[in-house]
């Protein structure tokens, strides 16, 4: 009897020792193939680097990648560059980081590129910014090219001044949205532009301000949703629902509302959710592949038949420069809406 139990006991820690074998066989065919980190400046308030965060997710899957997510939760750009810092430290297989303050970052940015980790940078900043960081490609909207396309809009429609309502004022790149929409109208940008600061409540009190003071303003232009929100409060306030030219940039449900109801005229819209996709897709090519050349990496990228899924349905089209992939400006109207609230929050 003995014999028999320790037979059986045998074959019990064969069979265990085969299903471990297994999972961990089956597991490791699961393995990620790189880690890679996103920092971004925002704060974690900020609900529009949700769609980058869903994006992020996608193109894990597509690519068979494990990307973080990081950012500094209360916006803090020192904050940030500890936290760009501490990647270096880490040895992640890429980078993607945003520019949202070129001097407070550089060093900090890096200190990536020393050690050869592959950088692409995102968002904010400027495509001259990420060449001198030594970044492979930078994709995001030329923020001056953004804001002079809307402001042509809103000359064609008869606008002659403005205000230009800027909650990133710490972003000094985000200046060249106010700059390119005044020198569309040819007017002086530092005039016409407020730093309203981050706080709701705030936001709204200041552009109240400035609309008692400045009656004549033609138009608002806000810089992202936050302020969008708490600009449109201060304009029913008031009672200019429609009687003010209102545009902003990125896109919430408020903002859509809006739109419906005639109250903005439209969002310049960067395709937010490319800035989360491509990087991801852009950094597990230059794993595989072995390449940083720009050229290759986009048509490996323009051939993938995953990517190009996502694009058809979310109604994205990135544009494409000889190094740099460029997000945006596009705008949401009334006539392109719909399929925008469809997937508004999780990939528009």
């Amino acid at each position: 009897m003995r014999l028999c139990k320790g037979k059986a006991t045998l074959r019990i820690l064969v069979t265990a020792l085969t299903l471990a074998t297994g999972f961990g066989a089956a597991s490791a065919a699961r393995a990620a193939d790189a880690h890679f980190v996103l920092i971004s400046h925002a704060p974690d308030s900020d609900s529009w680097w949700n769609t980058i965060k869903n994006a992020i997710k996608q193109a894990d899957e597509d690519f068979n990648v494990e990307t973080d997510y990081r950012n500094p939760p209360n916006g803090d750009i020192a904050d940030m560059a500890r936290l760009v810092e501490q990647a270096a430290a880490r040895n992640y297989d890429g980078v993607i980081v945003t520019i949202a303050d070129f001097d407070v970052l550089k060093s900090s940015i890096n200190k990536v590129t020393a050690k050869k980790i592959p950088l692409v940078t995102i968002n904010s900043g400027t495509e001259e910014q990420s060449a001198q960081l030594g970044a492979i490609m930078h994709i995001g909207q030329p923020e001056y090219v953004a804001g002079k396309a809307a402001g042509e809009k809103a000359k064609a429609a008869g606008v002659k001044s403005f205000l230009c309502v800027n909650h990133l004022a710490t972003n000094t790149v985000s200046f060249d949205r106010c700059r390119g929409f005044a020198e569309a109208l040819g007017v002086d940008y530092k005039s016409s532009t407020i730093d309203s600061g981050q706080d709701p409540t705030e936001i709204q009190s200041k552009v109240s301000a400035y609309l008692r003071n400045h009656p004549n303003t033609g138009a608002i232009l806000t810089l992202g949703p936050t302020p969008a929100s708490a600009t449109l409060k201060a304009v029913q306030q008031m009672g200019l629902n429609g009687k003010i030219y209102f545009c902003t940039f990125d896109f919430s449900d408020d903002i859509a509302k809006a739109i419906q109801n005639g109250t903005i005229q439209f969002a310049i819209d960067q395709q937010p959710y490319l800035q989360g996709y491509i990087p991801v897709a852009v950094l597990a090519i230059v794993k595989k592949e072995h390449t940083t050349d720009p050229a290759k990496i986009r048509q490996i990228l323009e051939a993938n038949p995953k990517f190009k899924a996502r694009l058809a349905t979310y109604g994205l089209a990135p544009s494409y420069g000889p190094k740099n992939i460029r997000s945006g400006p596009g705008f949401i109207t009334k006539e392109n809406l719909d399929k925008v609230i469809k997937y508004a929050g999780q990939y528009r």
